[in-house]
Protein backbone atom coordinates (compact mmCIF):
# COMPACT_ATOMS: atom_id res chain seq x y z
CA UNK A 1 0.00 0.00 0.00
CA UNK A 2 2.56 2.91 0.76
CA UNK A 3 4.26 3.02 -3.10
CA UNK A 4 0.32 3.60 -4.20
CA UNK A 5 0.02 5.93 -1.75
CA UNK A 6 3.20 7.59 -2.80
CA UNK A 7 2.35 7.54 -6.41
CA UNK A 8 -1.06 9.16 -5.60
CA UNK A 9 0.77 11.74 -3.57
CA UNK A 10 3.00 12.83 -6.34
CA UNK A 11 -0.03 12.29 -8.68
CA UNK A 12 -2.06 14.56 -6.47
CA UNK A 13 1.34 17.20 -5.96
CA UNK A 14 1.77 17.25 -10.28
CA UNK A 15 -1.76 18.31 -10.38
CA UNK A 16 -2.74 21.23 -7.72
CA UNK A 17 0.53 22.26 -9.18
CA UNK A 18 -0.07 22.60 -12.66
CA UNK A 19 -3.49 24.08 -11.28
CA UNK A 20 -1.70 26.71 -9.80
CA UNK A 21 0.96 27.22 -12.44
CA UNK A 22 -1.42 28.10 -15.37
CA UNK A 23 -3.49 30.37 -12.40
CA UNK A 24 -0.34 32.15 -11.84
CA UNK A 25 0.55 32.74 -15.31
CA UNK A 26 -2.73 33.96 -16.53
CA UNK A 27 -2.21 36.86 -13.62
CA UNK A 28 1.28 37.20 -15.84
CA UNK A 29 3.35 36.44 -12.37
CA UNK A 30 7.58 35.97 -13.09
CA UNK A 31 9.01 32.45 -12.30
CA UNK A 32 8.94 33.60 -8.72
CA UNK A 33 5.48 33.73 -8.26
CA UNK A 34 4.77 30.87 -10.57
CA UNK A 35 6.53 28.61 -8.27
CA UNK A 36 5.13 30.16 -5.27
CA UNK A 37 1.58 29.48 -6.70
CA UNK A 38 2.42 25.92 -7.21
CA UNK A 39 3.97 25.28 -4.26
CA UNK A 40 1.03 26.85 -1.92
CA UNK A 41 -1.18 24.99 -4.32
CA UNK A 42 0.13 21.58 -4.06
CA UNK A 43 1.60 21.65 -0.45
CA UNK A 44 -0.45 23.86 1.13
CA UNK A 45 -3.34 21.43 2.45
CA UNK A 46 -0.75 18.95 3.38
CA UNK A 47 1.02 21.51 5.46
CA UNK A 48 -2.44 23.08 7.10
CA UNK A 49 -2.96 18.94 8.08
CA UNK A 50 0.14 18.38 9.32
CA UNK A 51 0.04 21.34 11.76
CA UNK A 52 -3.29 21.04 13.37
CA UNK A 53 -2.61 17.13 14.25
CA UNK A 54 1.12 18.05 15.22
CA UNK A 55 2.83 15.76 12.64
CA UNK A 56 6.30 16.86 12.02
CA UNK A 57 8.96 17.36 10.53
CA UNK A 58 6.06 18.60 7.82
CA UNK A 59 5.34 15.61 5.07
CA UNK A 60 7.20 17.84 1.55
CA UNK A 61 10.35 18.77 4.42
CA UNK A 62 10.80 14.64 4.79
CA UNK A 63 10.09 14.35 1.14
CA UNK A 64 12.16 17.02 -0.26
CA UNK A 65 11.82 15.22 -4.08
CA UNK A 66 8.32 16.76 -3.74
CA UNK A 67 9.11 20.87 -3.68
CA UNK A 68 12.41 20.11 -5.90
CA UNK A 69 9.43 19.12 -8.53
CA UNK A 70 7.65 22.18 -8.57
CA UNK A 71 10.66 23.81 -9.01
CA UNK A 72 10.98 22.46 -12.00
CA UNK A 73 7.66 22.41 -13.06
CA UNK A 74 7.59 26.43 -12.47
CA UNK A 75 10.81 26.97 -14.89
CA UNK A 76 9.21 24.86 -17.48
CA UNK A 77 5.88 26.81 -17.38
CA UNK A 78 7.24 30.18 -16.76
CA UNK A 79 9.96 29.39 -20.11
CA UNK A 80 8.19 27.86 -22.24
CA UNK A 81 4.77 30.14 -21.50
CA UNK A 82 2.78 26.66 -21.15
CA UNK A 83 0.34 28.56 -18.74
CA UNK A 84 -0.89 30.95 -21.01
CA UNK A 85 -1.69 28.60 -24.31
CA UNK A 86 -4.35 27.26 -21.71
CA UNK A 87 -7.12 28.27 -20.74
CA UNK A 88 -7.80 29.14 -16.60
CA UNK A 89 -11.69 26.89 -17.23
CA UNK A 90 -8.86 23.84 -18.13
CA UNK A 91 -7.63 24.01 -14.38
CA UNK A 92 -10.63 21.99 -13.03
CA UNK A 93 -9.66 18.90 -14.04
CA UNK A 94 -6.34 18.94 -12.38
CA UNK A 95 -8.05 20.99 -9.64
CA UNK A 96 -10.44 18.05 -9.34
CA UNK A 97 -7.66 15.08 -9.17
CA UNK A 98 -5.52 17.13 -6.22
CA UNK A 99 -9.19 17.47 -4.68
CA UNK A 100 -9.52 13.89 -4.51
CA UNK A 101 -6.08 12.23 -3.93
CA UNK A 102 -5.33 15.01 -1.11
CA UNK A 103 -9.06 14.67 0.58
CA UNK A 104 -8.70 10.94 0.73
CA UNK A 105 -5.15 10.63 1.88
CA UNK A 106 -5.62 13.39 4.41
CA UNK A 107 -8.48 11.26 6.05
CA UNK A 108 -6.75 8.34 5.74
CA UNK A 109 -3.78 9.81 7.56
CA UNK A 110 -5.93 11.17 9.99
CA UNK A 111 -7.37 7.56 10.84
CA UNK A 112 -3.87 6.27 11.13
CA UNK A 113 -2.51 8.60 13.97
CA UNK A 114 -5.98 7.75 15.58
CA UNK A 115 -8.59 10.21 14.89
CA UNK A 116 -12.25 9.76 14.51
CA UNK A 117 -13.95 9.81 11.16
CA UNK A 118 -15.60 12.71 11.88
CA UNK A 119 -12.20 14.55 12.71
CA UNK A 120 -10.81 12.63 9.85
CA UNK A 121 -13.20 14.52 7.54
CA UNK A 122 -12.64 17.53 8.62
CA UNK A 123 -9.22 17.07 7.89
CA UNK A 124 -9.73 15.60 4.79
CA UNK A 125 -11.54 18.43 3.41
CA UNK A 126 -8.73 20.68 4.70
CA UNK A 127 -5.89 18.59 3.14
CA UNK A 128 -8.24 18.77 -0.52
CA UNK A 129 -9.35 22.50 -0.50
CA UNK A 130 -6.47 24.71 1.39
CA UNK A 131 -4.37 24.62 -1.63
CA UNK A 132 -6.98 25.41 -3.82
CA UNK A 133 -8.09 28.23 -1.34
CA UNK A 134 -4.49 30.14 -1.01
CA UNK A 135 -3.97 29.48 -4.55
CA UNK A 136 -7.11 31.53 -5.44
CA UNK A 137 -6.84 34.37 -2.70
CA UNK A 138 -3.43 34.90 -3.53
CA UNK A 139 -4.40 35.55 -6.85
CA UNK A 140 -7.17 37.54 -6.02
CA UNK A 141 -10.05 35.41 -6.99
CA UNK A 142 -12.92 34.19 -4.76
CA UNK A 143 -12.04 31.09 -3.60
CA UNK A 144 -13.67 27.88 -5.15
CA UNK A 145 -14.52 26.69 -1.84
CA UNK A 146 -16.46 29.72 -1.48
CA UNK A 147 -18.46 30.48 -4.55
CA UNK A 148 -22.21 29.77 -4.73
CA UNK A 149 -21.54 28.75 -7.86
CA UNK A 150 -19.58 25.75 -7.11
CA UNK A 151 -19.75 22.13 -5.17
CA UNK A 152 -16.52 21.55 -3.84
CA UNK A 153 -15.88 21.44 -0.05
CA UNK A 154 -19.09 19.14 0.45
CA UNK A 155 -17.73 16.60 -2.44
CA UNK A 156 -14.99 16.15 -0.54
CA UNK A 157 -16.29 15.40 2.66
CA UNK A 158 -18.76 13.15 0.88
CA UNK A 159 -16.14 11.28 -0.50
CA UNK A 160 -14.21 11.06 2.71
CA UNK A 161 -17.25 9.31 4.34
CA UNK A 162 -18.15 7.13 1.22
CA UNK A 163 -14.54 6.23 1.88
CA UNK A 164 -14.58 5.19 5.07
CA UNK A 165 -17.67 3.51 4.52
CA UNK A 166 -15.98 1.45 2.02
CA UNK A 167 -13.44 0.69 4.04
CA UNK A 168 -15.66 -0.98 6.82
CA UNK A 169 -17.85 -2.86 4.87
CA UNK A 170 -14.97 -4.20 1.92
CA UNK A 171 -11.99 -4.63 4.38
CA UNK A 172 -10.38 -3.38 2.00
CA UNK A 173 -7.58 -0.17 2.20
CA UNK A 174 -6.73 -0.42 -1.97
CA UNK A 175 -10.30 -0.49 -3.12
CA UNK A 176 -11.76 1.44 -0.49
CA UNK A 177 -9.47 4.90 -1.78
CA UNK A 178 -9.85 3.89 -5.00
CA UNK A 179 -13.65 4.45 -4.96
CA UNK A 180 -13.74 7.19 -2.56
CA UNK A 181 -11.27 9.20 -4.61
CA UNK A 182 -13.18 8.36 -7.72
CA UNK A 183 -16.33 9.68 -6.33
CA UNK A 184 -14.74 13.00 -5.48
CA UNK A 185 -13.11 13.43 -9.09
CA UNK A 186 -15.99 12.61 -11.06
CA UNK A 187 -18.52 14.51 -9.01
CA UNK A 188 -16.39 17.60 -9.01
CA UNK A 189 -16.41 17.25 -13.07
CA UNK A 190 -20.59 16.05 -13.06
CA UNK A 191 -20.89 19.34 -10.90
CA UNK A 192 -19.01 21.88 -13.14
CA UNK A 193 -20.34 20.30 -16.55
CA UNK A 194 -23.92 20.04 -15.47
CA UNK A 195 -23.84 23.46 -13.09
CA UNK A 196 -24.75 21.62 -10.27
CA UNK A 197 -24.92 23.48 -6.94
CA UNK A 198 -26.06 23.49 -3.38
CA UNK A 199 -28.06 26.94 -3.68
CA UNK A 200 -29.47 28.51 -6.87
CA UNK A 201 -29.96 32.26 -6.72
CA UNK A 202 -33.61 33.49 -6.27
CA UNK A 203 -35.14 34.76 -9.54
Amino acid sequence: MPDIVYILEMIGVIAFAISGMIVAQQKNMDPVGVFTIGFVTALGGGTLRDLMMDNHPLYWIKHQEQPILILVMAVVFSYAGLGQRIRESRIVFPDAIGLGIFSILGAQLALDLGHSWFIASLLGVMTGTFGGALRDTLCNEVPFIFRKDQIYASISFAGCWLYFVCQWLLESETLALTIGLLFIVIVRMAAVRFDIRLQRDPH
